[in-house]
């Protein structure tokens, strides 16, 4: 026969535990419990078993434990933990991949029926077609001013009806109408609120983004340190390489418009002077690329896409 254990002896085991799972583990799944019964709950532990552990309990025991722990071993990294302990909450300790463990979670939901006075998650919508009920039940259908027509017997929808928005408490009516119709209409399991990642807390919809994602969101913010460095005149890594090109521009417009000259200006001044050279280098860059061709026309294709591509103001002025 097991020997039951005291509500004080359940306590300090608990502790023990936790604080066992705090020194092992450095990365913590908080999820939302709410409607989750204790069947589901086992499939959950079951599915995770292996390098993950569902850990349920009172917020303030948790929020003890934290902190007796945190005085105990210097390590304040899970006080952050402490404001996440709000509602029907638990902890999911693992040391496997984060999004890997959101995933596995989010497969053990079951639908549940739209029970009285619950608040609906999702909208509700009938869909049309044959119900199977027969016409003395379509006093429902009028209840709740849904569109109804007699076939065959039987009670028909004819259109969708949004029968609960997202938000709205569920009635009687609505209730008892899709326990006949057998919708059920809700999901339920754990739902995971923040991540904890060695001190750090963040949303789940980061474990979303992949390497492109932060990529771009990386350029996109080099893009605005440049902007804001240049419209400021305050010089950044970031903005640094724009800063010379547009000096240069500068140079290379005074070179243009008084009689200063250095060589790359020498090139601009002489392209200014005879623009049918630009036409010129179009066709002898063409003639570049064929299998074979004498050596004097080898030395002006040498010659002429270097002006050609001088021509375009391009970074190609700094070789």
């Amino acid at each position: 026969m097991a020997i039951k254990r005291t509500k004080a002896e359940k306590k300090i085991a608990y502790d023990k535990k936790l604080c066992q799972l705090l020194d092992e583990y450095t990365k913590v799944l908080i999820a939302v419990a709410d409607n989750v019964g204790s069947n589901q709950l086992q499939e959950i532990r079951r599915g995770l078993r292996g390098d993950s552990i569902v850990l349920m309990g009172k917020n303030t025991l948790i929020r003890r434990c934290i902190k007796v722990h945190a005085e105990q071993t210097g390590n304040k990294e899970f006080l952050e933990l402490m404001p996440l302990l709000v509602g029907n909450v638990g902890l999911i300790f693992t040391k496997g991949d984060l999004k890997e463990v959101r995933e596995e979670v989010a497969k053990y939901k079951v639908g549940a029926p739209a029970r009285v006075g619950l608040v609906a998650p999702v909208d509700v919508v009938v869909p049309p077609g044959n119900t199977g009920l027969d016409p003395s039940q379509t006093s429902f259908f009028q209840v709740l001013n849904i569109p109804t027509k007699i076939n065959k017997g039987t009670v028909e929808i004819i259109t969708p009806v949004e029968l609960i928005k997202k938000g709205d408490k569920v009635g009687s009516s609505e209730s008892a109408l899709l326990a006949k119709l057998g919708i059920r209409p809700f999901s339920y399991g754990l739902v995971i609120t923040n991540v904890y990642d060695s001190g750090s807390v963040f949303s789940p919809e980061v474990l979303d983004l992949t390497e492109e994602d932060l990529m771009e969101k990386f350029a996109s913010g080099v893009s605005m340190v440049a902007s804001v460095s240049l419209a400021i005149s305050y010089p950044t890594i970031a903005a640094a390489p724009h800063m010379f090109l547009n000096g240069y521009k500068n140079v290379l417009a005074v070179a243009v418009e008084t009689e200063y000259s250095y060589p790359h200006a020498d090139k601009i001044k002489e392209y200014l002077k005879d623009p049918s050279k630009f036409a010129v280098a179009a066709p002898v860059a063409a003639a570049d690329s064929g299998a074979a061709a004498p050596a004097a026309s080898k030395e002006e294709e040498k010659e002429e896409p270097e002006e050609e591509s001088d021509g375009d103001l391009g970074m190609s002025l700094f070789d």
